[in-house]
């Protein structure tokens, strides 16, 4: 099967090229993706309120829990469709495109449904500040009842990188990024609309980038054609996508519920420290976007290479990859680290909120470094078949782990910054589990087994 003019066959040629290649335009994509909620951030914390800023920042690990799950499953899908392309199979790539765009369309409905139920009491498990409350519930249940944009933009996207086209899920992102933008802008500014505005602005924004991918997937003459009267559910291709995305489907649903309560464990320290933790959250996501880039690059990389059978050529990929993702974490943590409270102000300038937040970006910014390895292990033993294995290490170090020590230092101490440290915490304790994992896989085992999954 050729590689059409949009895709890239990862299985031969410059490793450390087809990585930072395929990164860079995903990189790009990945920081518009991220300007969404930051800009609904700036925008509130600049022309609402700091109440406004805490209540659309805290949202953010609910709708984290409730998408989380989702993009677990699309993981699995991606690693399918890697597979079948590496190994040149245009049957199996039809058939894992049909059946992942089938499941996408009924996950959108109980998504929306679930959702919008859940929301009081997910707020009520996050202890929100009454200040809050009620802005934080407009804007989720808004977000909620058009979140089949996102789904359906996320898929597809997964589906064209997953065949090594990261540059049209990038030019569709840019365009979608700018409508939010302008969205929230003439939403909040205009209008007066306040957080339902941005709320808006955003299911707006991803509802347009939805119909520009599937555009592309209906209009393509490659193997990954999308074809809507052909989608249906092939019970031996949804049975591997649900192998390997469950475990990790689990594991973000799981951590990202977690995060709920450790949510919680801020927001009993009041709005400035809530704001403060949702500014510095901001701040170390765009940190952590090369990471991110180069974990999905390597996560094709491994998908392509093991569907061709070659495992050492998939090895050799990881090691790159994490030397790629320390090198630029550590680049972006320096500027990050002197400049942090020019950076922070940019969102809200009360004195209060960013103090918390200088202190959360001195702290903890320095284990960076452990999110490097736990995100290019995760990503390489879920392409190897792993998944279990990468979900079990997450949840015992994101979740067990760090649900333990925020619960005893509750107990002997009232400390922001001791309950934040939490979270490095589960990266340093991950970071060894996951290394472990790493180096136990019996890869002579899994090479005829490896050849006859696609």
């Amino acid at each position: 099967m050729a590689s059409g003019r949009n895709t890239i066959d990862m299985t031969e040629g410059s490793i450390w090229r087809h990585l930072v290649g395929f990164a860079a335009p995903m990189l790009i994509g990945l920081l518009f993706q991220q300007l969404y909620n930051t800009v609904d951030s700036l925008v509130v914390g600049n022309y609402v309120s700091k109440q406004a800023l805490g209540a659309v920042g805290s949202t953010g690990v609910i709708i984290n829990t409730l998408v989380g799950f989702f993009s677990g499953l699309s993981t699995g899908a991606g690693v399918v469709i890697a597979r079948a392309f590496g190994a040149h199979d245009r049957n199996a790539v039809h058939r894992a495109v049909h059946t992942t765009m089938a499941a996408t369309l009924v996950l959108c409905v109980i998504l929306t449904t679930v959702a919008t139920l859940l929301i009081p009491p997910l707020l009520g498990l996050m202890k929100m500040p009454e200040d809050m409350y009620g802005e934080a519930l407009t804007y989720l249940e808004i977000y909620f009842w058009g979140v089949s944009g996102m789904m359906l933009y996320n898929m597809g996207a997964g589906i064209l990188r997953a065949v090594g086209d990261s540059r049209r899920p990038l030019y569709f992102l840019v365009f979608s990024a700018i409508v939010n933008t302008i969205g929230d802008l003439i939403f909040v500014l205009v209008f007066k609309m306040g957080v339902a505005g941005v709320a808006w602005a955003t299911v707006l924004s991803q509802a347009l980038s939805a119909i520009l991918v599937l555009y592309v997937l209906m209009k393509t003459d490659d193997s990954y054609k999308l074809q809507p009267a052909k989608l249906r559910f092939h019970g031996s291709t949804l049975k591997m996508i649900i192998r390997f995305g469950l475990p990790t489907a689990f594991q973000t649903g799981i951590t990202s519920f977690s995060n709920v309560f450790v949510q919680g464990y801020i927001n009993v320290f009041g709005t400035e420290c809530a704001a403060g933790w949702t500014i510095y959250g901001k701040l170390d996501q765009f940190t952590m976007l090369p990471l991110q880039g180069l974990s999905m690059a390597n996560s094709t990389f491994v998908g392509q290479n093991l569907g061709a059978g070659n495992i050492e050529r998939a090895k050799r990929g990881v090691r790159t990859t994490l030397l790629l993702a320390i090198s630029s974490t550590l680049v972006l943590m320096l500027p990050l680290l002197v400049f942090r409270r020019e950076l922070l102000s940019m969102f809200n300038s009360d004195p209060g909120v960013l103090d918390f937040g200088q202190m959360f970006v001195l702290w903890i910014t320095p284990f960076y470094v452990f999110c490097c390895v736990n995100d290019t292990l995760g990503g390489s033993l879920r392409g190897a078949g792993e998944a279990t294995a990468s979900m079990a290490c997450c949840l015992g170090s994101f979740v067990v782990s760090r649900q333990i020590y925020l619960y005893v230092v509750s107990l002997f101490t009232h400390d922001a910054l001791v309950t934040g440290m939490g979270y490095p915490l589960g990266w340093v304790l991950c970071s060894i589990a996951m290394t472990l994992c790493w180096k136990l896989i019996p890869w002579e085992k899994k090479q005829a087994a490896l050849r006859q999954s696609v």
